[in-house]
């Protein structure tokens, strides 16, 4: 499931390319059940199998024995606190990044803590694993990696950078379905464009994200864009 997803598009080329690695390990490989099981039932009762401690740990430690350090780990639970874009960048840093992926209802706390991993979440629902969530951080976390992208800029102007949404873009042709693309994009002024574009990325994130624009750093002309555009919509 992980392997084949990751091997295609942007990330894949980054793979063959050596900017990132990606190693998948089996936990199943790990465990000392004849029958390869690395579940049971929890203490106390309660629906579902628990993922068990054991195959877990000698998992990680194979990890821990390969690199010859121990690395930054992240659990993948909706318990833990929401992925974002600044937490991405803290994790592109990273030399080495394990994640580990639950499955049915969670896996032993006691593992958590022996292996000191972080809870990061994708969002407030629920997933039958962690695997989607793991893929979803490794592409985020990846595409901030240099030499994953083409243009080093690409990364720079999207979505959540600064805390804003990103300003809408038009390609061709000029004219689509009687709407046409807008004319400062045409005139070849780019310090116009420029301050078009960050008007937009204001108020499309007043309009869909407001919330985003507490941590963002706005300027006081920024500030007083954004007030005119509430005075606006109160109107």
């Amino acid at each position: 499931m992980i392997t084949d997803t990751l091997s295609a598009s942007i990330i894949g080329r980054a793979s063959q390319n050596n900017s990132i690695s990606i190693d998948t390990v089996n936990i199943r490989d790990y465990t000392n059940d004849k029958h390869g099981s690395v579940d049971d039932y929890p203490y106390g009762g309660g629906a579902g199998m628990l993922m068990q401690a054991q195959p877990i740990y000698d998992a990680y430690k194979s990890i821990e024995e390969k690199i010859g350090h121990k690395p930054r780990t992240v659990y993948l639970s909706p318990q833990g606190k929401t992925f974002n874009q600044k937490i991405a960048h803290e994790l592109s840093i990273e030399d080495d990044l394990v994640l580990l992926c639950g499955h049915y209802e969670g896996v032993d706390e006691r593992v958590l803590d022996k292996i000191d991993a972080e809870l990061i979440s994708i969002g407030d629902y629920v997933l039958t694993g962690g695997e989607l969530a793991a893929m979803v951080i490794v592409d985020s976390v990846s595409r901030l990696v240099p030499g994953v992208l083409h243009n080093d800029e690409s990364s720079e102007d999207e979505s959540f950078e600064n805390s804003l949404l990103e300003y809408p873009q038009y390609s061709r042709p000029y004219e689509w379905d009687g709407m046409k693309v807008p004319d400062i994009l045409l005139s070849g002024d780019h310090k116009k464009v420029d301050e078009w574009r960050h008007e937009k990325s204001l108020e499309r994130t007043l309009e869909n994200r407001p919330d985003l624009l507490e941590r963002a750093e706005l300027s006081k002309k920024d500030i007083e864009f954004i007030d005119s555009i509430r005075y606006k919509y109160d109107s």
